[in-house]
This record gives C-alpha cells, structure tokens and sequence, in this order.
C-alpha cells in the first residue's frame, strides 16, 4: 500500500473524532501541498531522506505548518506500523527527539508563536486598506481581526452561533482550543461586517463566511495577505497586534485581555475573576478596537460590491 492511500484510510478512520471540518482539511491540504513525495512511495520504504525532503523546504519559511506537518506524517507511520505494514521495530522516520531534532534547523529564534505579527501602530493603515478590498476572503479576515479570534474559530463560525439581539457570538466549546464555550462580544464594525455577507435565507448551521455552502479555507486569507503586499506576517498574527495594542494603549486589566483572546489562565485568582464572564467589560475592550482600527483608518463603510 502506498503511504498516500494508508493516509486517506487512517484519516477517514479518526476524523470523526476531530473537532471540525477545517481540521480535516487541514490534514488532507497539508500532506498534499507538502507532502507529495511520500504519496506514491510504499508506506513499508519510507525513510528518513524521504521525510526530511517533504520537511525542509518549509522548515523555517512556514514554521508552525511544518511542525504540524511531521506530527502528521508521524502518526500515520506509527498507524502502519499498528497495522503491521511497517517492521514492528523499526525507527519512525518521522519521530522528533533524538531523530530528526538532530538533522533539522532550530526553530526557537522565529517570531513570537511562530506567527509573524504586525506592528499595532501599522494596523490601521492595514484595516482601511482591507476594507476597501472586494473579495469574500476580506470580510472574513476584518471580522476574524475585530474579535481578535483564531482564524479556525472565524472559519467555522456558523449563523447559529450568532445572536444578534445580544450582539454577542457563542463559539460552542467543541471548536475551542481550551475546550470551554466562549462568548465573544461583536462591536457595530464587527456586526457590519456581518450584513455584508448575511443571506436572504439564513441556515443555522449555514458557515458565515461559506464558499458554495462550505467552510472557507485558512489559505483564502493567507492568499489574500500576499496580494496586499503583505505575505510576512501572518493571519494569527493579528491576535499579537491586538494584544500589544491592549496592554500598551489602553488601561483594561491583563484578565480582560487574555480573556478577549480565550486564553488558558493558570492563576486561581484569574481563573475565579473569569468565572464571571465580564462579556460587557469585553465589549468595551473590543468596541474601542474597532474604533482604533476605524478611526486611524480614515475608511468610512465598504465598497458597493462588498457582498
């Protein structure tokens, strides 16, 4: 059996576990956009050389991908293996410590979570410049910077998870990082952007920012960072701005904050504060965002063909 149809079988074997669609794409993209040269070869000659041609070219240009990369192919090695299609006792070419940490690059010194940020100061500057931008991939992205959220969390929001007396979106805690429910306060640019894309027949569990009724990829805004000129830094990366802005610019508390990012808190007494969600102190934290994005930005609405 080749390693790429091992994959398909182990993937369609687990996926039901997995928390979301994107997740299951993400595996399947990620082998096929940079794992081609493992597709044909038989899953029982895979070796090191092998592995470390699909790994080096994304190394350190596309650091956090590469890592999730070799996890990937990792497991499914370790799955073969299970399956007796790999030698019981031999070496994962894949596995990292005391293997390829010895044959790869040091990753320690990239930039801050590997996720290339930019700077708040430039971010206005940025955020008109998005506005102004007619693709689908543009209002995802402002909406995605506006919540401050993790681009899976954007992605897959769907229209049931939006409550628009409450002004509020409910990101339930099967697609959180941290396992627990988040309610994320909407400022009015971030409930803008919403009508933009709203439909004339709403389905609840209809993706907000779909592509022919499906989930947009993370690519989409990857892509469209590089036509603005703007390939070095990074989707996730605006979480890092927001949170820079936050503590330098304004006078909100560190558990507001972290809490605005749904970050795992290990302090007992932040952990009791956030038992009280303080969504309304959140909403001011996230309303004077949007008016710092809004207010440098000298962009007043969106194009006419925004939708």
């Amino acid at each position: 059996m080749t390693f790429g149809d091992f994959a398909e079988d182990y993937i369609a074997g687990v996926e039901e576990g997995w928390r979301s669609d994107i997740h299951r794409r993400q595996w399947r993209s990620s082998l096929r956009d940079h794992a081609a040269n493992l597709t044909k070869l038989p899953v029982d000659a895979i070796e090191t050389d092998d592995v470390l041609a699909a790994l080096r070219p994304i190394w350190l240009a596309k650091a956090e991908t590469a890592k999730r990369l070799r996890g990937r192919i990792e497991k499914i090695l370790d799955a073969a293996k299970a399956k007796k299609l790999r030698q019981l006792d031999s070496i994962n070419p894949a596995a990292w410590r005391g293997h390829l940490a010895l044959l790869l690059p040091s990753q320690s010194k990239l930039a801050r979570g590997h996720h290339a940020a930019l700077p708040y100061a430039d971010a206005p500057k940025f955020f008109a410049q998005l506005r102004a931008r007619n693709a689908p991939a543009a209002r995802c992205l402002e909406f995605t910077i506006l919540t401050a959220a993790r681009s899976g969390e954007a992605l897959g929001a769907t229209w049931g998870e939006m409550d628009p007396d409450a002004e509020t979106w409910t990101i339930p805690a099967t697609r959180m990082k941290a396992g627990a429910e988040h309610a994320v306060p909407l400022s009015p640019t971030a409930i803008d952007v919403l009508k933009t894309v709203i439909p004339n027949d709403i389905q609840l569990e209809a993706p907000v920012f779909a592509v022919n009724g499906a989930a947009r990829s993370n690519m989409a805004m990857s892509m469209l960072l590089r036509r603005m000129g703007y390939g070095h830094i990074t989707t996730h990366g605006f979480r890092s701005t927001f949170r820079d802005w936050a503590g330098d610019k304004t006078e909100f508390p560190r558990e507001i904050i972290e809490q605005a990012l749904a970050h795992t808190i290990s302090n007992k007494a932040e952990r009791a504060y956030r038992r009280g969600t303080a969504v309304e102190r959140r909403r001011e934290l996230m309303k004077a965002w949007a008016e710092y994005l809004n207010t440098h930005s000298g962009q007043q609405g969106f194009p006419p063909d925004a939708r």
